[in-house]
Parts: structure tokens; sequence; C-alpha cells
């Protein structure tokens, strides 16, 4: 029983900090509809960033740069990379998105090589217990900061101009450009909180259980892609839900990776892909989603 309940709360941990980078996946989809797939690499900069700066900096002088940081970085490839694109063209701004990640990729990967940084952070490896459950503290610490991260973008999102404005570019671009929205500081906007999002997440992709920040950290965002298709492309909500249950369902499949022998030995790194396809046979539109109407 302690087994399952220690499987369950880390993977509602695991799913927490997917929940923060399927987030910057929905909110950049909503102002732009690109799929941003350089989303891994600005997760892997944010972590990077605050592996060699911590020492200088302190934890959370060295985290704060390196949110501002990567925000900074993912508005400027919409500001001098996606702006010269026609916006409608939608497929070819997804294609300039791994172009993209490929060069920031490349060169984090070089910088990074062999080595396993360590992002200072104050948990190390401290755990907890609670009643039959031991729990890692950064664990602890996942799902707290994301709850409290989360819960501040969805009350920007209802009780903000930006917020406001967001969600009726996502309705009707036409629409809200007549009505004076400015879409581009929208979309740049946006561009900027998912990539703030994306490095606060690298922080606990690289914290203990896990062994440190690795040139692979960042392929790890793609678990997390998944999990927004999951629950709709365009329903904040929807990725939250598909994240918690992206994260529960590896987890399970890691914890009990014995039991699932004859589904091969790397089954828990595929199960979020295939979670993903049985949940879109049945709802194609994901958790969330809602098929569009068209009037003919």
């Amino acid at each position: 029983m302690s087994t399952a309940l220690d499987t369950v709360l880390n993977g509602l941990a695991l799913g927490s900090v997917y929940a923060l980078v399927a987030l910057g996946f929905v909110i950049i989809f909503k102002a732009s509809a690109v799929m941003n797939f350089a989303h891994g690499s600005l997760l892997l900069l944010g972590g990077y960033l605050t592996a060699v700066l911590h020492d200088r900096l302190g934890f959370a002088g060295a985290l704060a740069l390196a949110v501002l940081a990567t925000a900074a970085a993912a508005g400027l490839i919409d500001v001098l990379l996606l702006r010269r694109v026609d916006p409608t063209a939608a497929h070819v701004l997804t294609i300039v998105t791994i172009g993209v990640d490929i060069l920031l990729m490349t060169d984090l990967t070089r910088r990074i090589g062999g080595d396993l940084l360590t992002l200072g952070d104050p948990w190390g490896s401290a755990v907890t217990r609670l009643g039959p459950v031991t729990v890692a503290d950064s664990r602890i610490a996942s799902i707290l900061v994301s709850t409290a991260v989360i819960a501040a973008v969805f009350a920007v999102f209802r009780f903000t101009p930006w917020g406001l404005s967001l969600r009726a570019a996502a309705e009707d671009q036409e629409a809200a450009a007549l009505m004076g929205i400015r879409l581009a500081r929208i979309r740049t906007l946006a561009w900027c909180l998912a990539g703030a999002l994306a490095a606060l997440a690298a922080v606990f992709l690289a914290a203990f259980p896990a062994p440190g920040l690795e040139r692979t950290t960042g392929q790890i965002a793609l678990k997390a892609f998944p999990a927004a298709i999951l629950g709709g492309m365009a329903s904040p909500p929807g990725a939250l839900a598909g994240s918690l249950l992206i994260g529960v369902t590896e987890a399970l499949a890691a914890g009990y990776q014995s039991e699932l022998s004859a589904l091969g030995a790397g089954f828990g790194d595929v199960v979020p892909y295939a979670v993903m396809v049985l949940v879109l046979l049945v709802r194609p539109a994901g958790l969330f989603g809602t098929k569009e109407a068209a009037r003919v």
C-alpha cells in the first residue's frame, strides 16, 4: 500500500511540473496557433543559466535571473523571427520553432557536454516522511510551487486586461484586432510567459531524485506535449488535467515495471504517448477540447 501511495504522490509531483511546461504550450497556441517545438530548448536554457549562476548569485538570485532571461529569449524568438512570417501560416511558424530548437539545443548541448550540473536548490536530497509515505522535499516543493504559479497564471487569464485580450484573440483574431487589441504584443507576452514557466520547470526536473541537469533534460519537456494535446491545445485547465494524468501514469508504469515487463523495459518512457493516443481515439479534440462548428 505504501508503495502505491509513494508512486501516486511522485506521479502528482511529476505531473505538476509537466503542467508548467504544458501550460506554456497552450498559452502560445492560444495566442498564435503555433505549436512551439522550441520549448524544450528554452527549458534547458533556463536550467543551464540557473546552474552556472547559482554559485555567484545564490539559488534565488540565479533562478530569478534565469526566468527573466529565458522569458526575454522566448520573446525575442517571436519578435525577431516569427513576426517576419505570415501570421496565418501556422505550419511555417511551427517549422521555424523546430529550427530554433535545433540551434539552441545544439549550443546548450555543446556547453553542457557530458556533465551533470547542480542547480543549488535548497532541498538537496532531503526527504520527509508523511505517515507510511516517504517523499523527497523537492517533490513537495514542486507541488506547492507549481500550484501557486498555475493559480497565479489562471488569475492573470481571468482578471487582467492581458488575459482578457488573450482570450479574445484566441476566439477570433480578426474581431479582436478590429476591437483595438494589439495582437503582436499579446503574442510576444505569451511567449515570454511560456519561457518563464519553462525555466521554472527546469529546476524541479533537475532536482533530486534526478541526478542533475544534463544535456537531455530538455527532451523531458516533450513529455508535456502529449499532456497539452490530451487536454485540448486551447484549454489551460485541460493542460493541467492532462499533465496530472500523464505524470501519474508514467510514475505507475515506472513503479510497476516488473509487472509490465511483457510490454518492454522502456515502456515508462513511451507511456505518455500511448495514453495520448488512447484518449484521442475516444475524444479527438482532447479531454477539454471542443469541436469547431462551421456554418455552410
